[in-house]
C-alpha cells in the first residue's frame, strides 16, 4: 500500500516532524515549507546515499559546492534570462495568476470565471542586488539549477584534479524558482534542493554513456524503495525538449496528485560549455546574448588522439531533493489492520534512509536501574553508529512503537526488568529487539547487542530473522 491522498501524507507529516509549512506563525509562505526533525534526517539520509553512489563509489566523479548568488552574466549566456520562462495568466475576475499550462477549459483554477488574459512569458528567476546600489549592471539571481555553477568550474577542477576524460562533477544544493503557481505539497515549490552531475564525454561518445546514466539512476532509485511498477522511464518528444536537449529520459512517479517528474537524465551537448567559452561551439548562443561580455576562459580539452581543442558534450542526471523526499514518503506509506481491529500506520522506509535507526525503551522510566541501562545502550549505540539513536522516554511501550511505526524507525530495543535482573557473572541479561514491518520480537543478549544493531543496519529488515 502506498499513500493514497496527499493529504493523509501531509497530516501525517506535520503530527510526526517531518514536514511544515513555512512561516506559519504569520500564515504561511505559499511555495515554501520547513523539513523538521524527522525530515531532515530523511534529506539529509536521501542526499548521503546520493553523494555516496556518486562521489565515495567511482574514480571518475568530483564533488562541487558552488554559490547561490549567480552572476548575471552567466545567467545571460546560458539561456537562462532570455528562456527560462513559464506562461502566465491573469483572471480579470479574481485577479490570480496561473500557469496557463495547469488551467483546463479555459477556467480560472480558483474562481472557476472564464474571463482570462492571454498567456505571456514569466521569468522564473528571483532577481536581487549586490551591493548598495540598485541597478543593472549591480543585479545578480538567485541561482535557478546548481549545472551551471558545475559549468563555471569546469576549468578550475580540470586544473586542479586533472581528471581524465570522461569524469564528473556532481554537486547537491538549493535552487530557487519563482513558480507562479506552487502545488502538490512540497512537488512544485519556490525553493527546493537539487541532486545534479555533470558527466562530461567525448562527442560521439554521449549515447552510449547517455544510456548507462539512464539504467544507473534507475537502479538507485528502486534501491532507495521505489517500486517499478510506480517508476516509469518516459522520453520527451521533440517539441518537449529543452533549447540545449539532443534527448531527455525522464523518470516519472505514480504520486498521489498523479504522474510526475521524479527525475531528468539530458543530453546536453556541448551547448553549456560552448555558451561559456572563449572559442565558440557549435550550439554557442552568443549572437543571441545582449550583452558580449565574453569568456575569458577556454572550458574546453586537448583531444586525446588529435592536436586540437575539443568542447565535450554533457550528460546530466537531475533530480529535486524535495521530489525524492515526496516519493520515498509515498512509497513507504502505508496502513494495516491489526489483529484486535486497530489500524497501524507504519512509514516502511528503507534502514538507510530511516531518521532515527534504534528507538531504545526503558520499560519504566521511573526505575533508576533500567533508566541506566537505557542510557548506556543509547550513547554506545550512538558512539559506535554515528547515526541517529533515541532515547523513548515515555513510559508506554504501545505508544513508543506507534510513534517509531510512524517515523519509520526500523528497530525498537526495550529494556525491561530482564535486562537487569539477570546475575552478571554467568547471564549479561537480555533486551528485546523488535522488527519494525513484521512486529516480530527477538531476545539478544545485552552484550552482543553493538554487534547485532551493525548486522541488522548493514543487512536491513531481511537480517532479522538471521539474526542470533
Amino acid at each position: 500500500m502506498v499513500a493514497s491522498s496527499m493529504d493523509v501524507l501531509v497530516a501525517l507529516c506535520k503530527r510526526r516532524g517531518f514536514i511544515y509549512p513555512s512561516s506559519s506563525v504569520y500564515g504561511g509562505l505559499a511555495g515554501m515549507y520547513d523539513f523538521g526533525p524527522m525530515g531532515v534526517e530523511l534529506k539529509n539520509n536521501l542526499k548521503a546515499s546520493w553523494w555516496q553512489s556518486m562521489v565515495y563509489d567511482r574514480d571518475d566523479i568530483e564533488g562541487l559546492d558552488s554559490t547561490i548568488l549567480m552572476s548575471r552574466t552567466v545567467l545571460q549566456h546560458s539561456g537562462h534570462e532570455s528562456t527560462f520562462t513559464d506562461p502566465l495568466v491573469d483572471c480579470r475576475n479574481c485577479k490570480a495568476r496561473m500557469r496557463a499550462d495547469f488551467i483546463v477549459n479555459n477556467e480560472c483554477i480558483y474562481c472557476k470565471s472564464t474571463d482570462l488574459t492571454e498567456a505571456r512569458d514569466f521569468n522564473l528567476m528571483f532577481a536581487t542586488t549586490v551591493g548598495p546600489v540598485v541597478n543593472d549592471e549591480n543585479r545578480a539571481y538567485l541561482r535557478p539549477e546548481t549545472a551551471q555553477g558545475i559549468f563555471m568550474n569546469f576549468k578550475n577542477i580540470l586544473d586542479s584534479q586533472a581528471p581524465k576524460i570522461p569524469f564528473g562533477i556532481a554537486q547537491i544544493g538549493k535552487a530557487f524558482r519563482n513558480e507562479i503557481t506552487p502545488r502538490n505539497f512540497i512537488f512544485r515549490v519556490r525553493e527546493f534542493e537539487q541532486m545534479e552531475l555533470e558527466f562530461f564525454v567525448m562527442p560521439g561518445d554521449d549515447e552510449k554513456w547517455h544510456q548507462y546514466w539512464i539504467e544507473n539512476r534507475y537502479q538507485w532509485w528502486l534501491d532507495q524503495g521505489l517500486s517499478p511498477d510506480r517508476l516509469h522511464q518516459c522520453d520527451q518528444e521533440k517539441d518537449e525538449l529543452a533549447h540545449y536537449s539532443k534527448r531527455t529520459v525522464d523518470f516519472l512517479y505514480d504520486y498521489p496528485h498523479g504522474q510526475d517528474e521524479l527525475e531528468g537524465i539530458a543530453n546536453r551537448t556541448d551547448y553549456d560549455l560552448g555558451s561559456h567559452t572563449k572559442e565558440q561551439s557549435s550550439l554557442n548562443i552568443q549572437a543571441n546574448v545582449k550583452d558580449n561580455t565574453d569568456s575569458t576562459q577556454r572550458l574546453a580539452i586537448k583531444h586525446p588522439d588529435r592536436n586540437e581543442w575539443v568542447v565535450p558534450y554533457v550528460i546530466e542526471p537531475s533530480c529535486g531533493v524535495d521530489r525524492g523526499v515526496l516519493a520515498v514518503l509515498c512509497e513507504a506509506f502505508d496502513e494495516e489492520t491489526l489483529a484486535n481491529g486497530q489500524i497501524r500506520t507504519v512509514m516502511r522506509l528503507k534502514p538507510h534512509l530511516a531518521p532515527v535507526k534504534f528507538a531504545v525503551i526503558p520499560i519504566a522510566k521511573n526505575n533508576p536501574v533500567i533508566m541506566k541501562c537505557a542510557k548506556s545502550i543509547t550513547q554506545k549505540l550512538r558512539s559506535q553508529l554515528g547515526k541517529k539513536v533515541v532515547l523513548e522516554n515515555t513510559g508506554n511501550i504501545g505508544k513508543a512503537y506507534r510513534r517509531h511505526d510512524e517515523v519509520g524507525t526500523p528497530f525498537c530495543i526495550t529494556v525491561d526488568f530482564d535486562t537487569i535482573a539477570a546475575d552478571d557473572a554467568t547471564d549479561p541479561g537480555t533486551v528485546t529487539v523488535r522488527d519494525r514491518d513484521s512486529m516480530q520480537q527477538i531476545r539478544v543478549p545485552l552484550e552482543d547487542i553493538e554487534r547485532v544493531a551493525n548486522e541488522l543496519l548493514s543487512g536491513g529488515i531481511e537480517a532479522f530473522a538471521q539474526v542470533k
